[in-house]
């Protein structure tokens, strides 16, 4: 099968568990500069990022240390052919529909039409993501639902903290004092931050679901 044949299939909910043990070094280089040049339109606009952000070096980063996490998670689950590779590359395969931050509204619409829309935009990928991996831990763990839900929610509340540090650092100042230089990111900003607020709340109960999970996984697989 083909690369985009592939990510096409990723992205449209349609890859199969074997499909995704198949992921080799060309899927994983795919996966990286798809996440390399849409870390770059995701900040090519934006003044106040940093020049790792500008060079698309902070998504990069960010992708193995997500993978990483998410590898990390599941390995008291003992899942069968679970394998950092496959994680880095699916979250790697997954950096596409960031595509649309790169979109400039800001270009011809008004700051707060632009801010409207970004959020959109956030609101989409968000979306879109969160159920890739939903349906790459459900189809390739094979775990129960409570499980899935509880270690998909995990890495979310850590992709939100990445991008409250990457993200707000430098404007959490200016909330605090009231926005005088309006951005057409300062609404993503706002949305973020309540998210993360939202992660903390939610940090407890999944710490608590997910040691309930590892514990009734390997009391099932002491039975069978």
């Amino acid at each position: 099968m083909s690369l985009f044949k592939t990510l096409i299939k990723l992205l449209t909910f349609k890859l199969s568990r074997d499909e995704m043990l198949n992921f080799n070094k060309r899927h994983f280089i795919l996966g990286l500069i798809g996440t390399w040049l849409v870390g770059m339109g995701r900040y090519w606009d934006d003044i106040g990022a940093n020049w790792m952000q500008h060079l698309g070096l902070g998504s990069v980063i960010y992708i193995f240390v997500l993978a990483f996490f998410i590898w990390l998670i599941l390995l008291p689950f003992k899942i069968e052919n679970w394998s950092y590779f496959i994680v880095v590359t699916f979250i790697g395969l997954t950096s596409f529909p960031a595509i649309f931050y790169a979109i400039p509204v800001e270009k011809f619409l008004s700051i707060e039409t632009s801010n409207t829309i970004n959020i959109w935009f956030l609101a989409i990928v968000a979306a879109w993501r969160l159920a890739l991996l939903y349906y790459f831990l459900k189809h390739f763990t094979k775990l129960s639902k409570g499980n899935i839900i509880t270690v998909t929610i995990m890495p979310i509340c850590v992709i939100i903290s990445v991008l409250t540090m990457l993200n707000l650092h430098r404007v959490v100042f200016n909330i605090m004092g009231g926005m005088r230089n309006p951005t057409p990111h300062d609404s993503s900003y706002f949305v973020l931050m309540l998210l993360t607020g939202l992660s903390l709340i939610l940090s407890i109960p999944l710490l608590i679901s997910y040691g309930v999970g590892i514990y009734n996984r390997r009391k099932l697989l002491k039975e069978e």
